[in-house]
């Protein structure tokens, strides 16, 4: 069983740490296998329940000065900063991470909160010109409740860059986290906040199945939801969603590309190229998926990629000796498997891995990979890096632009100026000019075009804004207007 102090041990977090309505979850690791701790398991009751709470709890909430919700993610910062153990621990044992990577992400949930505290004193809105002789503004409202759906691979950052800034504009919250990583996706985050002195009600987690989705998709009393997943599932939440007139904000699937140019330090190419394909396994939305390479340099991108995953060590994550952690499960496992198995078939050459030991995936290059592979067109989520070879530029860029995702891109080059000139012709949300396509924080607007993700964007002021407020137009003016009727 987990070491830590564990409230969630046989519990979900709704007005406090109780009984769910549904049968209990074990929680395992997923390098051993082994159940490390059990939480409550939801229902869709339990969602029903939990909103009639939230709508009452958010409105005292909101009513507070915004002081009172600056100091609880403040405090909930601080006490992260004191003790990382609480999130780092449960990453490690839960999502598969290794030290390097859990580490990273706690640092990320730290300042997702102390920018989110920042949110909450940004003006309510802007003094809009009027045609008549009166005080016009538009003035920013919480939502009220929002649904937040998350999912396994980065489980603590991506709850809590929804969670975060929707609470500091006065909204509640109602958490599903993946049910695979309940705690660190969902329950450590509440125990975290609800320590820093978060009111009860505020925040409901509720660990649960495809029945508690469909719940707080449909559920008439959450008017804003934001799901972060794959393409496929948020097709089906925007499909449910739409007819229901919701605020829906979806951060979908990518198969990034790196786009290495000619001029390009191939040592430092292929350094970024591994850290982009191979970092928490390749399961990261913006994984480098697609690797595109000048033939002048090619052979020894591939020399000096293969050479790196071949040294990457694989295995438990609480060694800080390995790079490379599990797989989150077998079905995670087989798809990596069924894909890399398919791509040989289709005339790809493995230059390094393709093998596994359990659920212990190794880092693996793929060469001579055509358009319509299953490696390159697909989104893997594991770590694979299908290597391809251009001659022209202008055929690279129409390459990177035939997928339909448009997450990331890099692009490595020695003149970073024509970089940034050839960008305005990549279909992308975000280009990384001599950086890897995994790059995030929170105070920029992230997200994607395409099958990418559509809604928004997470982080940066305005990007929440829009998310997680309404504008309520409000006039003033001294007399009663006069009409003629």
């Amino acid at each position: 069983m987990f070491t830590l102090d564990a409230p969630w041990e046989g519990k979900l977090f709704s007005d406090g740490w109780v009984s769910g309505g549904g049968a209990p979850l074990e929680v395992r690791s997923p390098g051993s296998g082994a159940v490390f701790t059990r939480v409550g398991g939801a229902t869709p009751e339990d969602v029903d329940r939990a909103v009639t709470r939230a709508t009452a709890a958010q409105k005292a909430w909101a009513s507070q000065p915004y002081t009172a919700r600056v100091a609880v993610l403040l405090k909930a910062a601080q006490l992260l900063r004191e003790n990382p153990a609480r999130l780092h621990e449960v990453l490690v044992a839960e999502s598969g991470s290794t030290q390097g990577k859990a580490g990273f992400e706690t640092m990320l949930v730290t300042t997702e909160l102390e920018e989110s505290a920042a949110l909450a004193s940004h003006p309510y809105g802007e003094v809009l010109r009027s045609m008549k002789p009166r005080f016009s503004v538009a003035k920013r409202v919480p939502v009220g409740v929002v649904g937040v759906i998350s999912p396994f691979n980065f489980p603590g950052i991506l709850s809590m860059r929804s969670v975060a800034p929707a609470l500091a504009l006065g909204n509640a919250v109602i958490l599903k986290p993946d049910p695979r990583t309940p705690v660190s996706g969902g329950l450590a985050l509440a125990a975290l906040l609800s320590e820093a002195g978060l009111p009860d009600g505020v925040l409901h987690v509720l660990p649960g199945g495809a029945d508690v989705g469909n719940a707080i998709v449909t559920h008439p009393g959450i008017p804003t939801l934001s799901f972060t997943g794959s393409t496929a599932a948020g097709r089906k939440i925007a499909e449910v969603a739409g007819p229901l007139l919701k605020k829906v904000h979806l951060e979908l699937g990518g198969n990034n590309a790196m786009l290495v140019l000619p001029d390009a330090d191939v040592e430092r190419a292929a350094s970024v190229a591994a850290w982009g394909s191979f970092l928490h396994q390749g399961q990261i939305c913006m994984t480098t998926g697609r690797h595109l390479v000048h033939r002048s340099i090619a052979d020894e991108y591939v020399r000096l990629l293969a050479e790196k995953a071949k040294r990457l060590p694989v295995g438990d994550g609480a060694d800080p000796g390995n790079a490379l952690g599990p797989l989150i499960d077998d079905r995670q496992l087989q798809h990596v498997v069924d894909v890399v198995e398919t791509a040989v078939s289709q005339g790809a050459t493995i230059a390094a891995g393709g093998t596994h030991e359990g659920p212990f995936y190794a880092p693996t290059v793929l060469t001579d990979v055509t358009v319509d592979n299953r490696a390159w067109t697909e989104e893997i989520f594991g770590p694979v890096a299908p290597v391809m070879v251009y001659d022209d530029v202008d055929e690279a860029i129409d390459i990177i632009n035939a997928s339909e995702y448009g997450l990331s891109v890099s692009i490595l080059t020695g003149d970073a100026y024509r970089a940034f000139e050839l960008a305005d012709r990549i279909e992308s949300g975000a280009i990384h000019i001599n950086d890897a396509t995994v790059d995030d924080e929170a105070p920029i607007p992230f997200g994607g075009t395409k099958a990418s993700g559509v809604g928004g964007r997470f982080g940066g002021p305005h990007a929440n804004l829009d998310t997680f407020t309404e504008i309520r137009w409000i006039t003033v003016q001294s007399e009663i207007e006069a009409y003629p009727f």
